[in-house]
């Protein structure tokens, strides 16, 4: 007979991975406000996929999925929802509101970064064992964010979307907030502020706050900067004392 101190982490487990497959109930309703033309919605609910992203892994780990329910793959789970989140709604909406132009120049464009992240997401070293993302991570729904935002026009769109396909190929390595130790604590205070500020940005969409999107950019570059730096390191590293 099954004891209910072993029947809770697995029901917790479960509870883990349906949290994680709520992404796919989000992108739903994501696809909902597209094809009704609510453009701000949708990137509200962009945000919310960010939020139970950057949250469900730190779960899985403390619940200790893998070891209560081994036989279920809540990686592969949440790399479905992610490519759907992450790469394929963002590059629906850009397309949908026009914003990399029209005709078949725009639907080439909207194609390349789903190309550039299914490979990203295939590769088998995507995740580096000291905790980085190689290669651009496949941000495209922060990049639709700032298109939308800053009311690009097709051209810098494009360079924007271009630019960020080819990092995919190009062996950076990317902080991964939840999980890469150098910094720690300050990159997630971070992450959350930038995070307020996507909300106060949309918020106040059209005329964003200067100040508020000098924020948001800033954590762009410190973002940057701290990942330009970890690359350096692994190519790099310190020599051995003693």
């Amino acid at each position: 007979m099954t004891s209910p101190r072993s029947t809770l982490p697995t029901i917790a487990s479960w509870l883990v991975h349906a949290y994680t497959a709520s992404g796919l109930v989000l992108a739903f309703l994501a696809v909902v406000a597209v094809m009704e033309g609510d453009t701000t919605r949708c990137l509200w609910l962009f945000l919310a996929t960010m939020v139970v992203d950057g949250t469900d892994g730190m779960l899985a780990r403390w619940v200790q999925v893998k070891r209560h329910v081994p036989w279920f793959d809540g990686a592969l789970l949440d790399n479905i929802v992610d490519y759907i989140t992450y790469a394929f709604l963002p590059m629906v909406l850009l397309w949908s509101t026009g914003l990399l132009g029209d005709g078949v120049s725009a639907q080439v464009l909207a194609v390349v970064p789903l190309l550039a992240s299914a490979y990203q997401f295939c590769r088998v070293d995507a995740k580096t064992d000291d905790h980085l993302f190689l290669g651009f991570p496949s941000y495209w729904n922060i990049a639709a964010f700032y298109i939308i935002v800053l009311d690009l026009t097709p051209t810098p769109a494009a360079a924007v979307l271009l630019v960020c396909a080819v990092l995919v190929f190009v062996p950076i390595g990317y902080v991964y907030p939840s999980r890469t130790t150098t910094l720690q604590a300050p990159t997630l205070a971070l992450t959350c502020l930038w995070l307020v500020s996507y909300a106060v940005l949309l918020v106040q969409a059209p005329d964003p706050s200067v100040v508020w999107l000098a924020i948001s950019v800033a954590y762009i570059a410190y973002y940057v900067v701290l990942s330009l730096y970890l690359t350096a390191r692994r190519a790099h590293p310190a020599p051995a004392v003693g």
